[in-house]
């Protein structure tokens, strides 16, 4: 169970059972976090970010470069889900290792991260798998700048893990507010990630 029932009720979160990850007890699962690039994070989503290597416009008089189309957000419920933009204000991580005991996923939208700083430094943590993560995909960037993410409908991630110092974070999602927004996973046995 999260710590927090308020928690709980933010997320719309479904706990399920089916869906603990076994790993034995003798291993213990480590994954080093590498530098976010477009080619390594294509499986899990979309790097949302100013890219001199990407097509761009003029705008504003030739004082901005504009970057279009950069992550679709995708809604798999359109008669009922709405599009929230939303802002999450994460504190920073108190150490590492970070002791990952569970993931999450948004199977009927994608959900977009944009920090709301330039200097932002966070862990995105990311994992395949239909029902349930498949830990031998888990995967652990670290994104440094003005950089966002998306992660494509389905995919498991791990909460934002702001690193140092808090990040504000605007996001995107469709949701309706029913126990389908956001499920849980339970891993029976942590996976730390280090930086």
């Amino acid at each position: 169970m999260l710590d927090s029932k308020a928690e709980q009720v933010r997320c719309n979160i479904v706990l399920r059972e089916e869906s603990k990850i076994m790993n034995s007890p003798e291993s213990k699962l480590q994954i080093n976090a590498v530098p976010l690039t477009r080619a390594a994070y294509e499986p899990y989503g979309k790097v949302i970010a100013a890219d001199d290597e990407l097509p761009f416009k003029l705008a504003n008089m030739g004082t901005a470069k504009r970057y279009n189309f950069l992550c679709e957000v995708e809604n798999r419920r359109p008669a009922e889900a709405k599009l929230n933009l939303c802002v999450f204000r994460c504190s920073p991580l108190a150490a590492l290792p970070l002791e990952m005991k569970l993931l999450e996923k948004h199977q009927r939208s994608t959900q977009a991260f944009i920090p709301m700083a330039n200097n932002a430094k966070y862990l995105a943590i990311v994992c395949l798998g239909a029902d349930k993560p498949e830990l031998s995909t888990v995967a652990a960037f670290l994104v440094e700048g003005a950089a966002g993410v998306s992660y494509y409908p389905g995919v498991w991630h791990y909460p934002m893990t702001a690193l140092e110092t808090a990040i504000d974070f605007s996001c995107l999602v469709y949701e309706d507010g029913s126990a389908d927004d956001c499920i849980i996973a339970k891993l029976e046995q942590p996976v730390f990630i280090q930086a």
